[in-house]
């Protein structure tokens, strides 16, 4: 079967307008997507030149396809089953600016460039001290893209709209603060301050869209499906959505909308970041170590299974949606999208793919609602409290592989040797969690006594004990 190359389809053909930190599934399946139906829908005239944020990635498997690559959206919208391919052939290029840092730096000659999108994950956005101008490159991307701007304020070309898709709150608050303070530190003086102030718009945004990669599994029946090779095609679900905080110029300059796509510009993105991160990533964080444990592996088993999917009801219902200061109309339809979603017949969203970083994402995901409710309620949430004694017990002997920073899997390692005081010590460690979390009130004998009941029976029959009394642990 022919590989996919432009031998088989017309690649774009328009100046490069984006330049874009992040090659992974989710921006050629988001962001990359999007600016397909802008580009085939005549709305809007441009490229993306992408950078890749780590020495090793998918570059050259892009290269040697000629960045071509298929979308294939899959699942339920609106009850209507959609399963749809599409080739995207707006990549011009692919840079590893820890080979290529010349012509990374000489982008910023190039007067076409209007806009920065990047997805670097969500420990990407941090300010490393060692950094500096001189290096080739400087290890972080805050520290990358100061250089990039730097390079261009020199060549006194235009400033640039920069939107960061990385899942944390203000992400692009936190990337200019950065950008500046490296500015600072490495002493490039007030007047590229000032341009970085004037000239260039930082925006935050919420990102949105289910995107489980490629279909391993299935890969060669889409090859068939297709009647080409794509090493590099991306599965998505239908529902998209993009929240962009910034002035109404970006939206001009940007016309998704236009393009019928579900995209919001606002002057406040605060209530839609809370409805997302707590109800979507929330209960997606909150399954994977109860259903892991229970030998379940996708997201679309635990919905289907009666007892998993009673425990996420609940979980919405009882202790997600009373915390969060939206109408509470407004939070149970969302909701009900996300359980749609959740039961997406053709994403095969593994729950494996979820648990990377767990405890980051449980910290920034459920960890708030949880504080809250501790405060507000003077009780001990049952079911955030049962998912988080499973991640504990995830994180000393699941029997599979656990994939988050070797120093977080140290901790727990060394913890662990001594089980009588590892849940105090794990929970009073402010390095994994932000806060010490011994000090919330009963939630420490809480979780010991959870973890007793899972290591004694199974967490099946914890949630089963639990069941009609899922209010107060």
């Amino acid at each position: 079967m022919e590989k996919l190359t432009k031998n088989l389809i017309k690649k774009n053909n328009a100046p490069t307008k984006i330049l874009q930190f992040g090659e992974g599934n989710f921006m050629r399946g988001f962001v990359d997507w999007q600016i397909q139906q802008l580009n085939k829908q005549g709305l809007y005239q441009g490229n993306v030149t992408i950078v890749q944020p780590l020495p090793h990635g998918l570059g050259e498997m892009l290269a040697q396809q000629d960045h071509l690559y298929t979308v294939i959206l899959q699942g339920l919208f609106d009850g209507n089953i959609i399963d749809s391919s599409e080739i995207i052939t707006i990549i011009d290029r692919v840079i590893n600016p820890y080979q290529q840092w010349k012509k990374f730096l000489a982008l910023a000659e190039c007067d076409t460039l209007e806009f920065i999108f990047s997805n670097t994950t969500e420990a990407g956005i941090q300010y490393v001290e060692s950094d500096q101008l001189q290096d080739a490159p400087p290890e972080s991307f805050p520290g990358k893209l100061t250089a990039f701007l730097y390079k261009r304020f020199t060549l006194k070309k235009s400033g640039l709209t920069i939107i960061p898709c990385e899942l944390i709150d203000r992400n692009g608050e936190k990337l200019k603060e950065i950008i500046l303070n490296y500015a600072r530190h490495w002493q490039l003086g007030t007047d590229f301050i000032h341009w970085i102030h004037q000239e260039n718009i930082f925006c935050c945004s919420l990102v949105d869209r289910i995107v489980p990669g490629y279909p391993r599994e299935t890969a060669l029946a889409f090859n068939k499906r297709h009647g080409y090779e794509d090493q590099l095609m991306v599965k998505a679900e239908p529902f998209m959505l993009w929240v962009i905080e910034g002035p109404e110029a970006v939206k001009e300059k940007l016309p998704l909308t236009k393009a019928g796509l579900n995209v919001v510009f606002t002057e406040d993105m605060t209530p839609y970041r809370q409805r997302k991160v707590h109800l979507l990533n929330g209960p997606h964080t909150a399954m994977v170590p109860i259903a892991r444990l229970a030998g379940l592996e996708t997201v679309e088993e635990v919905m289907k299974d009666p007892l998993f999917s009673s425990f996420i009801d609940q979980l919405v219902s009882t202790e997600l949606i009373p915390m969060l200061a939206l109408p509470k109309n407004e939070l149970i339809d969302y909701a009900e999208q996300v359980k749609e979603r959740f039961l997406n017949p053709f994403a095969n969203h593994k729950l494996e793919a979820i648990s990377l970083n767990s405890i980051s994402k449980f910290s920034t995901r459920l960890l708030p609602i949880l504080q809250k409710y501790i405060n507000e309620k003077k009780q001990i949430p049952s079911l955030m409290s049962l998912s988080l004694a499973a991640l504990l017990v995830m994180y000393r002997n699941g029997p599979f592989p656990i994939h988050d920073d070797p120093a977080v899997i140290a901790r727990f390692k060394v913890a662990w040797e001594n089980p009588v005081t590892a849940v105090t010590q794990l929970l009073q460690d402010e390095t994994l969690w932000g806060v010490d979390l011994s000090q919330l009130n009963n939630l420490t004998t809480t979780v010991e006594r959870l973890i007793k009941r899972i290591e004694a029976t199974d967490v099946r029959q914890v949630i089963s004990e639990m069941k009609g009394t899922m209010t107060n642990a």
